[in-house]
């Protein structure tokens, strides 16, 4: 096999359905999880998937889809409620309306199990900390599965300020991963995005750490990047600016919401500039004004380029 070719592989993170693969790597377009189907903060979600509703789901999964997400994070956290259940409800639903791949998402080991049983292909599962004990209870699972694992460079201590000790967190989660037979590329690390308008530092911290993950680890990034901008007026702007920056940076995912076409413009124009668009093409096929008649003209496109010559 190629060197090159060999060492992409050991650095790529394969999720997928039962009918698509998703790859997300140093050498791949930018990845984006969408994160509408989760019930915190919307009292009216939580209270259908309760109830046994999930139309609403139904239609968020569908329509993160049409703005351009390529995998979905589907969430049950609700409280007073059978989350097992309701995780597995909902993962069978937006499998059967969806074919995109899925990040299994609960704090809770039973639901993760609960969706890890009735999910078609190699899902992601969110998450993972540093505390020595969720290592021991998460990863067996993760393995049993062979699934992918987001990482979350928290332990026992907290969550750091210092980026080199979220470093050092996610080193071992990663270490540990390998002795339950996770391999590294397997492994999705979230650095840990802090609002802006608390820590000043927070978007120089997630550099710093994304940075070291890719050069050192040689390992996949997410994060919550809506998360950044908490607090703060035209939220979007900011996920935009850190979207930007933190895929110059090495980053190769996030879980965020696709509906804010402000966001979903920021990552496809890093894409291009980081010369994972080839041709251009899937920029031009999200934003090329159709002709007269409907249809793409290929002619006008040609004579642009003249022109910029």
């Amino acid at each position: 096999m190629d060197v090159e070719l060999k060492e992409r592989d050991l650095t790529t993170t394969t999720i997928s359905s039962a009918k698509q693969t998703v790859r997300i790597g140093f050498d791949e377009p930018f990845v984006i999880i969408g994160e509408r189907i989760n019930p915190t903060g919307r009292k009216i979600l939580a209270q259908e998937m309760k109830e046994g509703d999930f139309s609403r789901v139904e239609a968020d999964a569908l329509a993160q889809v049409g703005a351009g997400a390529q995998m979905l994070d589907v969430n049950a956290g609700i409280p007073l409620a059978d989350e097992p259940a309701i995780l597995a409800q909902a993962i069978k639903l937006v499998q059967s309306v969806t074919d995109v791949p899925l990040s299994i998402d609960s704090s809770i080991i039973e639901a993760l199990e609960a969706g890890l049983a009735v999910y078609q292909g190699k899902p992601l599962v969110n998450s993972v900390t540093g505390e020595d004990e969720v290592l021991e209870r998460v990863l067996p699972l993760v393995a049993k599965y062979s699934a992918a694992v987001v990482a979350i460079s928290n332990d026992e201590t907290g969550i750091s300020e210092d980026p080199d000790e979220r470093f050092a967190v996610a080193k071992k989660i990663v270490e540990r991963a390998q002795d339950y037979g996770v391999p590294y590329s397997d492994v999705v690390v979230d650095p840990l995005v802090m609002p802006i308008g608390a820590i000043n530092t927070a978007g120089v911290q997630v550099m710093h750490v994304v940075k070291r993950l890719r050069e050192e680890l040689r390992v996949n990034t997410t994060c919550g990047a809506s998360n950044v901008s908490f607090g703060l007026p035209n939220r979007n702007g900011i996920n935009s600016a850190f979207l930007t920056m933190s895929i110059s940076a090495g980053m190769t995912s996030a879980i965020t919401n696709p509906l804010h076409s402000e966001v979903m413009q920021a990552v496809r124009g890093a894409d291009v500039m980081m010369g994972k668009d080839p041709d251009c093409a899937s920029w031009i096929k999200a934003y090329r004004e159709p002709s007269a008649d409907g249809k793409d003209s290929p002619r006008s496109g040609r004579r642009n380029r003249r022109r910029a010559r």
